[in-house]
């Protein structure tokens, strides 16, 4: 890890805090006194400082005052309380949006935005990039020094994409540089032809406008890229400032999970170490709390390795409920503690709040807070984030440690834009998530931890690679995965693998593409998308049969590929379905339908053991997670079973009570155990 980021290591302590925003409550020097009282008794010992307050700096142009800030900054230092201070570039302020229209963004219908909301800036601004760059001097000027400043938080929450004619000709300019100035290799790569769209110059392109062009995947395709490199591009005028005027603090931003508009391995290069803001939805109908802490676990696990091998910052969760849901359901007595403790976990060294003190007025007025409008400390909420703090108190020595995963499943964000925007299969939604989520269960219930890493990251160190519809595949990633296989390695493959390769053109020669067919001895002459009504099934080599939905290729394959099982119904009865293949010391498996929860265990066990991994189930509701830190290591257990579950403990001290353990224990709904092995 760089210096910068050990800066932040050094403090002896889980961070513990969240979004404070004491601007707004500069009339009531009372509830200032109040919050750094409360905050004490909290347990906090981190304020995100600042997220929103461009017009408490700058009411007018170029009329700054930082008085304030650094008012409040002492005051919680000299509480023991550390900032995090974010540029306030995610809101602008009325007064600029009013003189500089240029500055607002231009939404997918072509219309330019009037000033509100939030996130609605255009990244290409010159303007906006100056006035930004000229904010962030001055805010260096008065507190880049404070002995208190630990991390800047970097604009927030990132997000969307401007169709100004600035970021147009940006995306004209990108393309020529990507392209080589040469429009026929456009044409080529994206194969224009089709419906007589071919560009005879640069100039013709346009950003893919609702009302435009819509079918040219390789346009679309190419626009998320821009836009994500316009955003980054963006990030290094605050990064410029803010590294050079304060070169050891470190930076992050806060990504959201499972976001589309943005590659965040793109953006996590730019900063010191990742953060995110987790918001479940605990309660949710048709989902018990099992099925959402998996979920919310392979989130953690999806930004932890945006910055594999460094723990991560939760940026903001509930304390207990949200404004934005469609039904805003509190968090139930135990969730908070048990998230907080799944967060830590998977690899978090902080669990933070949005928010700190509930507003009387916005939107978000009634968005969950430590203190509510009561400014009471006595109520459920404020004791559960005090319960959690205490216990998140008691485990500093895991800070800077690592993940100890013993697989890697593999996640691409250009493979998912391109499946998203394919006209075929299931129109509307592929679901590449639930396929993800519900192979990471599938390894974590046998207690493997799983790195969620992009194709090119280095997941050959790993026994098992797990490649959920990999739609788009590039270059040389087949000869890779053989090479992997080939020395020794699992490989686990979904349908839909590398139909497509780096411009969306169609892999010739049979699906999936360049070389992998030859790997899994597989080839997907046809796939079958099944009306949600429709159902087929897997029947295995015991004769048991579980489920099939969604899709069913239809597979031909190599002499040398064994069938683990074959459909059960259709014109395609009998053909496989599920396969696996020998390859040097490694194999390759193939599961060329969506099975259920029960089929992917089948494939996963037998995978498993050919691993060397783990095969045995840990019981239904537990989650297994562990950190590493030179020879010590820190099992994770939570039960996120709404009734007890007894489960076998190693050999250690359980962190939380500072008891021997070793041997099965009870664990209570919603509890967990943190083991510490080793010295």
């Amino acid at each position: 890890m760089n210096d910068r980021y050990q800066t932040l290591t050094s403090l002896p302590a889980v961070l513990r805090g969240g979004d404070y925003n004491p601007d707004q409550w500069l009339d009531r020097p009372d509830i200032l006194e109040q919050d750094i009282r409360l905050m004490h008794e909290a347990g906090v010992n981190t304020a995100t400082l600042g997220v929103f307050s461009w017009t408490a700096y700058e009411r007018a142009d170029g009329e700054y005052d930082f008085a304030w800030l650094k008012e409040r900054m002492d005051a919680l230092y000299a509480a023991g309380i550390c900032t995090e201070l974010a540029t306030p570039s995610g809101a602008k302020p009325n007064w600029l949006a009013k003189a500089n229209p240029e500055i607002r963004r231009v939404q997918v219908d072509g219309r330019r935005d009037k000033q509100g909301r939030r996130h609605n800036h255009c990244y290409s601004s010159p303007v906006y990039r100056r006035k930004v760059a000229q904010l962030l001097e001055r805010l260096c000027d008065a507190v880049g020094d404070h002995p208190g400043l630990i991390a800047w938080h970097l604009s927030n929450e990132l997000g969307g994409a401007c169709h100004c004619p600035l970021c147009a000709e940006r995306f004209r300019t990108w393309l020529r540089r990507r392209y080589h100035n040469d429009i026929d290799e456009v044409n080529k790569a994206w194969w224009t032809g089709f419906w007589s769209h071919i560009y005879t110059d640069f100039d013709q392109i346009d950003p893919p406008f609702d009302n435009g062009e819509q079918s040219v995947n390789g346009l679309l395709l190419d626009w998320r890229r821009f836009t994500t490199w316009n955003a980054a591009d963006y990030l290094d005028t605050e990064i410029e400032v803010l590294r050079r005027r304060t070169p050891n603090i470190p930076l992050t931003t806060n990504f959201m999970s499972y976001y589309p508009g943005f590659d965040y391995h793109v953006l996590a290069q730019k900063l010191d170490f990742v953060s995110w803001d987790a918001y479940p939805q605990w309660g949710e109908p048709g989902h018990d709390d099992t099925d959402v802490a998996i979920r919310t676990a392979f989130e953690h696990a999806l930004i932890r390795g945006c910055k594999p091998g460094r723990p991560f910052l939760l940026m903001e969760c509930t304390p207990s409920l949200v404004n934005w849901h469609a039904y805003n359901k509190l968090k139930r007595p135990g969730v908070n503690r048990l998230a907080g403790l799944q967060a830590v976990a998977c690899g978090a060294d902080g669990v933070q709040y949005f928010q700190w003190r509930a507003g009387r007025g916005g939107v978000e007025q009634f968005h969950g807070a430590v203190v509510g409008h009561d400014g009471r400390s006595d109520h459920r909420v404020f004791r559960d984030v005090t319960a959690l703090n205490e216990d998140l108190g008691r485990l500093a020595g895991v800070c800077g440690s690592y993940t100890q995963a013993g697989a890697a499943l593999l996640f691409d964000w250009d493979s998912r834009w391109a499946l998203e925007d394919a006209w075929g299969f299931q129109k509307q939604d592929k679901k590449l998530r639930e396929c993800a989520v519900r192979l990471y269960a599938g390894l974590n219930r046998h207690g493997v931890d799983v790195e969620v890493l992009g194709p090119e990251a280095g997941w050959e160190t790993y026994p098992l690679v797990v490649l959920p519809m990999l739609y788009l595949t590039k270059p040389g990633f087949a000869q890779r995965l053989d090479a992997y296989v080939r020395s020794g390695g699992v490989a686990v493959a979904t349908y839909m693998l590398g139909y497509v390769g780096p411009t969306t053109l169609a892999h010739l020669g049979g699906f999936p593409g360049e070389g992998l067919k030859d790997l899994f001895g597989v080839t997907a002459r046809e796939i079958d998308t099944l009306y949600p009504q429709d159902q087929n099934a897997a029947i295995w080599g015991d004769g048991a049969n579980t489920p099939i939905v969604d899709y069913c290729e239809l597979l031909e394959l190599a002499d040398d590929t064994e069938v683990l099982a074959r459909y059960a119904d259709d014109f395609y009865e009998g053909t496989p379905a599920v396969t696996r293949r020998a390859v040097g010391r490694g194999a390759a498996y193939y599961i060329g339908a969506r099975l259920d929860a029960v089929g992917d265990e089948r494939v996963l066990c037998r995978a498993l053991r050919d691993a060397g991994l783990p095969d045995e189930l840990l019981p239904d509701g537990i989650e297994y997670h562990c950190r590493r830190n030179g020879t010590e290591r820190w099992h994770f257990y939570l039960n996120t079973a709404e009734k007890p579950r007894r489960v076998r403990l190693p050999a250690g001290v359980e962190a939380l009570t500072g008891r021997p353990v070793g041997g099965e224990e009870e664990l209570s709904a919603l509890g967990a155990a943190v083991v510490r092995e080793g010295r």
